[in-house]
């Protein structure tokens, strides 16, 4: 009985100190919890003390009896911190209409970057999320990892579909009515109830060239939103702000998952935390990410 028990000890410890250290444990724990790091910590702690315990109870037999008492003591936090995690969970609440957003980047990382947080608050809410990105990338990194990156930082995000094409980047502006074509298929296939771009108000000429494609391809929209990156000139001015509390560390990770930028100033969580910070307090909450209405139709946001 008792070696049954602590094979089944082993088995737990092993099992979350494991899930606690391999990116996909981590990715989870970011997903779905406000204090992800710590409670991750926490679990890695409990796992390997169990397991530490449990050897030493084999290679000293005449201590076993306070040595169980650390492996029942770990064993009982790891069943409690099971109990107590769901508290631990991101703050969201489901809507009761289901909307249909429609986010178009220009580079593999532009989405994550502006609006990685209100995304997956977005998906957490029960709304449909689907992104685009109108470029490989290929001229600022590897082509062909930036599309998988893309891929993950969305599906991490939580979008129900991604796509990516393969317009020029740096060019983009000779690809206007290719992209028009686009993003007037999406919205007629989609029909989004909110379109979400780049800014007129950017330096970038790939974001200026995006955020012209949406505003034509979308000239009959009712509801689009801009928002910041961080090449946004300083007459960036937001009026439309979304709290992003517990979301902050989602949009660090769905920015680190584009490892192929990672030495790039903008991409370090200090100057996402940062800038979220920024626009959280000009609305006196924590964290937020702001964006520009080109025009907003209540009725169509609801409660987005």
């Amino acid at each position: 009985m008792k070696a049954t028990l602590f094979a089944v000890a082993g088995f737990v410890g092993a099992a979350a100190v494991y899930w606690a250290m391999v990116p996909a444990g981590q990715q989870w724990f970011i997903r779905r919890f406000r204090t992800p790091h710590r409670l991750r910590r926490t679990t890695a702690a409990l796992g390997v003390g169990m397991i530490a315990a449990l050897v030493l109870c084999c290679l000293f037999p005449g201590q076993q009896a306070w040595l169980q008492v650390v492996v029942l003591l770990a064993g009982t936090g790891v069943v409690i911190g099971a109990l107590v995690a769901p508290t631990l969970r991101i703050d969201h609440t489901l809507a009761t209409q289901r909307r249909k957003v429609l986010a178009i980047g220009a580079h593999p990382d532009d989405l994550e970057l502006a609006c990685g947080a209100t995304l997956a608050k977005l998906v957490d809410a029960g709304h449909e999320v689907r992104t685009v990105v109108m470029s490989t990338g290929g001229r600022g990194g590897d082509s062909a990892v930036r599309v998988a990156e893309a891929a993950t930082g969305s599906d991490f995000m939580g979008a129900s579909e991604v796509q990516v094409h393969d317009f020029r980047d740096t060019s983009l502006s000779d690809h206007g009515q290719e992209m028009v074509q686009v993003i007037e298929s999406l919205m007629s296939t989609f029909r989004p109830d909110v379109v979400i771009t780049h800014s007129g108000n950017d330096y970038h000429q790939d974001h200026q060239a995006v955020h012209a494609a949406t505003m034509r391809a979308a000239r009959q929209h009712s509801s689009i939103l801009c928002f910041e990156s961080p090449s946004s000139t300083r007459h960036f001015n937001p009026s439309v702000f979304v709290d992003i509390e517990g979301y902050v560390d989602v949009k660090i990770q769905a920015v680190a998952m584009h490892r192929n930028q990672k030495g790039k100033p903008y991409m370090s969580a200090e100057r996402v935390r940062s800038l979220a910070a920024f626009r959280g307090s000009q609305v006196k909450t924590s964290y937020a990410e702001g964006f520009e209405p080109v025009r907003l139709l209540g009725s169509a946001v609801g409660e987005f």
